[in-house]
């Protein structure tokens, strides 16, 4: 028979409703208390149950996660990392992909709405009217997307794109293609064009396209035709792209042509030449997202959206840059 709470709260010595809030409001138990309490429900085998626990309280357990496009390796680490940030305070995540269609978003919202607490949207597409409908409705965090009132965590690629910068003059590269693959995340596109102009290299830009290897393969082409030295990449799945159109074509990488991606996944470090790229901590993302959104569910003080959670990055230099040719 399974194992039930009050023999979890006999072993450890506590009340039902203590072990239950270690399980569904761990910040209101005592660090020592809620150890007991997780040492005597692993000893005995017992595991909350989300259904019984949304029964009585009217909650799910569960956090709603909605990415761009699970294809791509920069999700997998964040998605594995928010799970197990997210099953230590008693919770599961759902996690489901909006392809970057609009019309893929709000379908997707509208089945997972009523299975989970509360939702993250990743680089949303929607307008800001709807965003702010939506969390009118249920608890809402937004990850790189801006919209009065409502909690955000903005991944800050200042610091990383100003050493990409820096890395690339001192190799002595001046012409610089940037191949741009979102319409939603502007902010991305603003801070390049900023750090590069601000240590005079010149700067042209390509698209906005989908954010996909074939991205790379068609822009690898028109980077040729431009002259340029150095190529910025929005995400590592294009510079992959890139890399492999340029293998094809003959250009030597970095002899003829540097190529440096965004988010370092394991696939930069693997390729050939490896991928210089600017790297964005998987767990560090998973935990303040998860955390986010969890103590706005809870309504707790600072959870609001004043102040936007920041994540920062850095230059992670590899094979795939280096010197501009003569």
């Amino acid at each position: 028979m399974a194992v039930t709470i009050r023999e979890v709260a006999s072993a450890a010595g506590v009340s039902v409703s203590t072990v239950s809030r270690a399980f569904t409001a761990p910040d209101q138990v005592q660090p020592a208390t809620r150890q007991r309490i997780l040492d005597a429900a692993a000893k005995l085998g017992y595991a909350p149950n989300p259904a019984a626990r949304s029964l009585r309280g009217g909650g799910t357990g569960t956090l709603g996660l909605i990415v761009p496009d699970i294809a791509n390796p920069f999700f997998p680490p964040i998605v594995k990392a928010m799970q197990a940030r997210a099953r230590r305070q008693g919770y599961t995540v759902l996690v489901a992909d909006s392809d970057e269609r609009e019309a893929d978003e709000l379908e997707t919202i509208a089945a997972v709405s009523k299975k989970v607490d509360g939702l993250i949207l990743w680089a949303s597409t929607l307008t800001e009217e709807r965003l702010q409908e939506l969390s009118g409705q249920m608890p809402l965090v937004l990850v790189n997307r801006h919209v009065p009132g409502i909690p955000e965590l903005h991944i800050s690629l200042d610091a990383g794109i100003h050493q990409a910068a820096e890395h690339l003059r001192a190799y002595g590269h001046r012409r610089c293609v940037f191949v741009n693959a979102s319409r939603a995340e502007l902010s991305r596109g603003k801070s390049i064009h900023e750090s590069f102009e601000a240590l005079d290299l010149s700067l042209a830009e390509l698209g906005p396209y989908e954010p996909r290897f074939e991205t790379g393969l068609h822009a690898a082409t028109l980077v040729a035709a431009h002259g340029a030295t150095a190529v910025i990449a929005h995400n590592d799945l294009v510079a992959l792209g890139v890399l492999h159109q340029l293998a094809k074509l003959g250009v030597s990488v970095p002899g003829e042509v540097s190529v440096l991606g965004i988010d370092d996944t394991l696939l930069a470090s693997v390729s050939t030449p490896g991928l210089t790229t600017i790297r964005i901590d998987p767990e560090e993302l998973a935990t303040r997202a998860s955390d986010l959104l969890i103590d706005t569910i809870a309504g707790r003080p600072g959870a609001g959206p004043a102040a936007p959670v920041e994540v920062g990055s850095r230059l992670i230099p590899r094979a795939s840059t280096g010197p501009a040719p003569r």
